[in-house]
C-alpha cells in the first residue's frame, strides 16, 4: 500500500467541517491521525526529507501541526528546529520563536496541511521581522487546489508531499 492511501486512509473524514481559513468543507484530513502514527509520522519524514531546500539551516515548525513533522525531519536529518509560536509567549523568553537565535539564518517553514496558507504567511512575515530569511515551506498535504494568492504574494514556495487531488487519486 502507498504511503498516500495510507494517509488517505488514517486521516480522511467526511461530513460538514470549518476550516482554520472561514471555508467548509464536506471533507477534511484530521491530520493528527497520521502524526500520532510513529511509523506513519517516520516514512513521512523519509519521503519529505528529500525536498527540503540544501541551503536550509533551520526547520521552522508552525504551531501546532508543524511540530511533530518538523520534529521528524530533523531526527531524520540532522537538521535544527526552530518552534513557532502564532503568538509569543507572555512569560519567560516571551518569544514567539524557541529554539536557536534565527537572525540571518535561512528557516524552512514545515506545516501539515495547507488551505490558503493564511498562517504560513504571517508565521513567515514575523520570522523575517526577526532577520530570518525564509523562501521556502514543507507541508504534507496541500489543500489549496491553486488558490495560492497568499502566499504568492508573500514570496514563498510551497513543497508538498501529496496534494489533495494526490490523495484522492490513491484513496
Amino acid at each position: 500500500m502507498t504511503l498516500a492511501k495510507r494517509v488517505y486512509d488514517v486521516a480522511h473524514l467526511t461530513g460538514q467541517f470549518l476550516l482554520r481559513s472561514g471555508k467548509t468543507s464536506t471533507e477534511y484530513f484530521d491530520k493528527y491521525q497520521f502524526e500520532s502514527d510513529p511509523k506513519l509520522l517516520r516514512e513521512i519524514a523519509q519521503q519529505l526529507a528529500p525536498k527540503i531546500p540544501k541551503n536550509t539551516e533551520y526547520l521552522g515548525a508552525l504551531e501546532m501541526g508543524g511540530i511533530p513533522i518538523a520534529t521528524a525531519l530533523s531526527l531524520e536529518t540532522g537538521i535544527p528546529v526552530v518552534f513557532v509560536r502564532k503568538t509569543a509567549k507572555e512569560y519567560g523568553t516571551c518569544k514567539f520563536a524557541e529554539g536557536p537565535a534565527i537572525k540571518g539564518k535561512r528557516l524552512t517553514l514545515i506545516e501539515d496541511v495547507i488551505t490558503t496558507g493564511g498562517q504560513v504567511v504571517i508565521s513567515a512575515n514575523d520570522l523575517r521581522s526577526e532577520g530570518a530569511i525564509i523562501d521556502d515551506v514543507l507541508c504534507v498535504i496541500d489543500r489549496s487546489e491553486g488558490q495560492t494568492q497568499k502566499i504568492d504574494e508573500a514570496k514563498l514556495r510551497v513543497h508538498a508531499l501529496f496534494t489533495m487531488a494526490q490523495l484522492k487519486e490513491n484513496a
